[in-house]
């Protein structure tokens, strides 16, 4: 490739929306295991918010600049490289960087674009995708035939984990916060508006007191009681998020050891790279044919371009969106 530089979006500092601003870099060089993609859309998500607030920051010696999930044209390959060449169509899980014109992804964490998935719809499956297999089918080992609950349903955590219990065969709640939500994602799950209605005794009652198996939670304290009430015995309750609190008081411990349970969570961002080349292989052997067969891709809420991040981020603030916000650059 010839082009020397590219536009990136940084965070001048933490903030709102206004915060985000456009520079002129040098295009980054692939190292040995690495990939180089012209970006043709990047998905924004909820670390991108939280980042951009001061309150989840990169680690130490990552780029600062923001973006998890990248689709596009790889231009360059490192000299490790064996899985990519120049041409392919990609979409990756990157370490940052991916609100970019340009952006460097490890190999591993790479995956094929397949047939008929455009751009804009494999930029919003690496940071959902590897997120939900690692959490719900990794670490909460939910199997076909159990039943999972997912709480923030409408969200592009809540819908991916949603499609893919659909797919692969295990029964589906859903908390969220609207009634037109409700409707929203009716095809997928039983969902429940928790602002109208106490989602533990709907459950209850329609799984004639039998509860779950799986809870994939990013809502925290407030529902670790019900939560614990409806697992089942050797229930997995599973934490990627804790929006709504990250101190519980007054656990039921008896009720853990009674019923077996296992309470768990992780970030992504915390994963080695061997660990995140694992999640990718998971993905490659049990969910890409979905996608080739035109299953399980994500629920796209809104696009924007380029030069429209703070719009996109805006969107994202209100938390209104169902599904995916992605930022087309070409």
């Amino acid at each position: 490739m010839s082009q020397a530089t590219m536009q990136q979006i940084i965070i001048t500092e933490p903030g709102g929306v206004e915060k985000l601003a456009y520079e002129t870099v040098t295009v980054p060089t692939a190292q040995a295991d690495e990939v180089l993609v012209k970006v043709h859309a990047f998905g924004i998500n909820r670390p991108d918010i939280l980042q951009r607030q001061g309150l989840y920051p990169m680690p130490k010696g990552v780029t600062p600049v923001p973006g998890l999930e990248v689709a596009g044209e790889v231009v360059a390959v490192g000299s490790d490289v064996s899985k990519f060449q120049v041409g392919d169509k990609v979409c990756g899980l990157t370490n940052g960087g991916g609100y970019a014109e340009y952006c460097v992804v490890p190999e591993s964490q790479t995956i094929t674009i397949p047939q008929g998935v455009s751009f804009v719809q494999a930029a919003a499956i690496p940071e959902t995708f590897f997120t939900v297999w690692a959490n719900v089918f990794q670490m909460g080992n939910a199997k076909a035939g159990e039943t999972v609950l997912v709480h923030g349903g409408a969200s592009g955590i809540g819908t991916t984990a949603l499609m893919l219990c659909k797919s692969l065969g295990l029964k589906s709640f859903a908390t969220v916060g609207s009634d037109e939500k409700v409707q929203a994602i009716a095809d997928l799950t039983d969902a429940i508006n928790y602002k109208t209605q106490d989602f533990e005794q709907v459950i209850n009652e329609k799984t004639e007191n039998g509860g779950v198996d799986v809870i994939l939670d990013m809502v925290g304290a407030p529902y670790l009681e019900k939560n614990l009430n409806l697992l089942r015995r050797d229930g997995r309750l599973v934490y990627i998020a804790f929006l709504g609190g990250a101190k519980a008081k007054d656990v039921k411990l008896g009720q853990i050891m009674m019923k077996r349970l296992t309470i768990t969570g992780s970030t992504m961002r915390a994963r080695n790279t061997a660990e995140k080349a694992a999640i990718a292989q998971g993905l490659m052997e049990n969910v890409a044919p979905l996608w080739a067969k035109g299953e399980c891709l994500p629920m796209i809420y809104r696009t924007f371009k380029f030069d429209q991040i703070q719009e996109a981020h805006a969107i994202m603030d209100t938390g209104e969106h169902i599904g995916k916000v992605v930022v087309e650059v070409l």
